[in-house]
Order: structure tokens, then sequence, then C-alpha cells
């Protein structure tokens, strides 16, 4: 299987879409709790206009084949959700049951999604690797329960059901001196005696919210797992991108024996994901004490590491501005408000920092910031503006369910 490349800064059932409303003016997110008003989210219109295609594609335009993952599909869908955007997220839930899981994606039938899509050599479109991304599988689960408890849709949860147990059949293995664990994807990384696995790819309130539908599943035990793994290796505090389990006696996580000790691109999310958890969960704690490093270095040098040693805490050049916005719930939650004040200085001019220069020409002005940097500056910023939170049970609280005069879903 050819697995996620080191990122760069860079089904369903049927659901009639109603097309997308007419274009709006943007403005630089307000980032105080509070701040944003009930309706509008400039900035996921922003998304929306520049990486979502009519069909419901998400774009990834920073590599060179225009890909599209599993996990951009995944993150617009919640995106939706937290925006009350029942049209957008149907186009994205379509899109994804036809070009990923070849129209296979119904709650009596459901194909995991192969995760990259994109230019083929030859020019044409399609999928560039079949294997499945269990982050993404995750994340399309959770929006699907979310959405049919939010919109009162019995669709929604039934095929949320049927992709959940497609995932623990598939993409769950009960690894010797743990229990389970969720694989990276269905096929590729269990070889010999070594098991690797991902941290960033284990949100905690997903894993409540899937405990909680589904309490005979293996989802409880992998939130306790999940804890184990980031702890132990993030021995300075900095979590990987990848680590593996080895079956010896007891079994024991180790160094990735492919990408090594690296904690970079994808690392960011697992801060994201700590900082993001309801802060009554047994686990939200321990699982933010563990991951100290990164505000201690923040406190040091005043700039996110792009790269970390996690092994030794050797750290190498400044993050992007997305690594600001993963950053921003985990400073919140820390209660670390010069952090956070700091995160928010940087990403006040998020949507209009130039692009790099050129062959020697001046930078250009109102840059569109690359797929990841987004995605990551929209869950970061959506959490601080109050427009969502997670409860302890894994629940997405949005502020439109409570607040908006309706908490009927409206068609951007």
């Amino acid at each position: 299987m050819t697995t996620k490349p080191p990122r760069s800064r860079r089904k369903p059932s049927r659901f009639a879409a109603a097309a997308l409303g007419a274009a709006v003016s943007l403005a630089a997110p307000a980032f105080a709790s509070g701040a944003a008003p009930c309706g509008d989210w400039p900035v996921y219109r922003e998304f929306v206009s520049k990486l979502v295609q009519a069909d419901g594609r998400v774009v990834d335009f920073s590599v060179p084949v225009q890909q599209t993952t599993s996990e951009g599909q995944s993150y617009a869908m919640f995106f939706a959700l937290v925006a009350n955007d029942r049209a957008t997220f149907d186009k994205l839930l379509q899109w994804t049951r036809a070009n990923l899981s070849a129209g296979r994606f119904d709650a009596a039938s459901v194909t995991l999604p192969a995760w990259q899509w994109g230019k083929k050599p030859d020019g044409s479109y399609g999928v560039l690797d079949p294997n499945s991304a269990s982050d993404a599988d995750l994340w399309i689960a959770y929006d699907l329960f979310e959405a049919g408890r939010l919109w009162r849709e019995p669709a929604y949860t039934k095929l949320a059901y049927a992709l959940a147990t497609q995932i623990a059949q598939q993409e769950v293995a009960d690894l010797n001196g743990l229990g389970p664990m969720l694989l990276p994807g269905k096929q590729g990384f269990q070889n010999g005696g070594v098991t690797r696995v991902n941290p960033s790819y284990l949100p905690l309130p997903l894993l409540r919210a899937l405990a909680a539908q589904m309490p005979s599943g293996p989802w409880a035990r992998l939130a306790e797992n999940a804890f184990t793994l980031v702890k132990t290796t993030a021995p300075r505090g900095f979590a990987p991108d990848w680590a593996a389990y080895r079956v010896n006696v007891g079994g024991q996580f180790i160094v990735d024996p492919v990408k090594g000790d690296l904690g970079s691109y994808d690392a960011i999310r697992v801060y994201l994901w700590a900082g993001l958890a309801a802060p009554g969960d047994p686990l939200a704690k321990p699982w933010l004490a563990s991951l100290g490093g990164m505000r201690e270095q923040i406190a040091a040098t005043g700039v996110p590491p792009e790269h970390v040693a996690t092994t030794s805490g050797a750290v190498k050049g400044e993050a992007p501005l997305g690594f600001w916005g993963a950053l921003l719930p985990y400073f919140n939650a820390l209660g670390d408000a010069r952090a956070a004040g700091l995160a928010q200085a940087h990403l006040a001019s998020f949507w209009n920092s130039p692009a790099p220069a050129a062959n020697g020409q001046a930078p250009q002005p109102n840059h569109q910031p690359a797929y990841y940097d987004q995605v990551l500056t929209l869950f970061g910023t959506g959490a601080a503006e109050g427009r969502y939170r997670f409860d302890e049970a894994g629940r997405l609280m949005p502020r439109w369910e409570t607040t908006c005069q309706s908490a009927t879903a409206r068609a951007f």
C-alpha cells in the first residue's frame, strides 16, 4: 500500500442537494470567544468557494496531482455541519460515495473510501491509491452520526452505523498486550511483529461519540489505548507523526521504523484534538499534560517548530501559519492566555498573507493559504469563536443549535 506522503505547506444516501447561494465578501475573522455572529461563518464560506467544487469535491491545489483525499472530504463535512450547511454536506457525501467508494456507500453496502483521488499520469482523473485512511473514515462516521442527530435524519444515522461497523472490522486490530488499536488503513501497516500507527488519527471526542452510539464496539477501549499511545510516544512532550507497536513479551510502543521520531505535519493535529476534548472528560487533562513540550518550546522561542525529533526534543524550522490554528484550542485548554494571544495575533492576518516570492519578483498579496493550513485554522478558530464544542460524550454542540432562531438546516 502507498501510505500518505509527508504533508507539504500546503455514500452515501442519495440526498438531494440544494445549489450554493451567491458569494459574499469576506473579512478577516475575529477570534475572541463569542465574537462571531450566529449565522455567517466568513472563513468557512471562503473555504467552500475556493476549495470545494460545485459537485462536492474538495481539491488540494498545493500538490501537482490536484488531489482529493478522504480526509479533506471528511473535514469539509464536519465544517458544513458546524455551519448548518446541509446542502454542501450532502454534495460532499454524494461525491465521496460516487468517486471514493465506487458508488458502494449506503447503509446496506459500504466500501471504505479510497484515501486519494486526483490527476493520473495520462491526464485522466480517478483513484490514485485505493487503500483507506482510517482517520477520514472515523470522521465521516462521526459526521454522519451527528448529522443524523442534529438534522433529525435517520438515513445519515443508518449509514454511520454501517460505516463504523466496517471500520471496526477492517481497520481495528487487536494487539497482543494492548488490545484494540486503529490501523492507519485497511492494508499495509502490519509486518511481522510490528504494527505502524498514527497518533493523530485518534481524536478523543470521536472515540467517545462512537462508544456512546455502539457500546459493544471497540471504541471505549480504543480511547484508553489512544491515550497510552500518545503518552508513551511523547517522552519529551512532543507527539510524533508516526509510531509503531512491537509484539514481544507484553508488547511495547517503539519509534516508527519508516518515518522515525519526526513530529511535524501529522502530529500537529494531536495537540489540536487534545485541545478540543471536553474538559470534563477523564482523559482530557492527562492527555494535555503528556503534550507539554510544545507549550514549553513556544514559551521559549515564540514560534512553533516545523519539525521535532520527539525522542531528543531537538527542533528545526518555523512552522506555517496553519500550525497556529491547530494550537489555539490547545493553548486555551491549558489556560495559557499569553500563547493563545500570540496565536491570535498570527492568525489575524491569515487570509491576507502574501504569497511566497517567485523568480525574484515581489510577493503577491492576498495569497490563498494551502488546503492543510485552511483546515487546521477552521478547526482552531471555529472552536475559539465558540462556533462549536464537544461534550463529554463526544457529541457536537454547534452554536446554531441553541442560539439561532431556528435549529433547522439552511442552505448556503
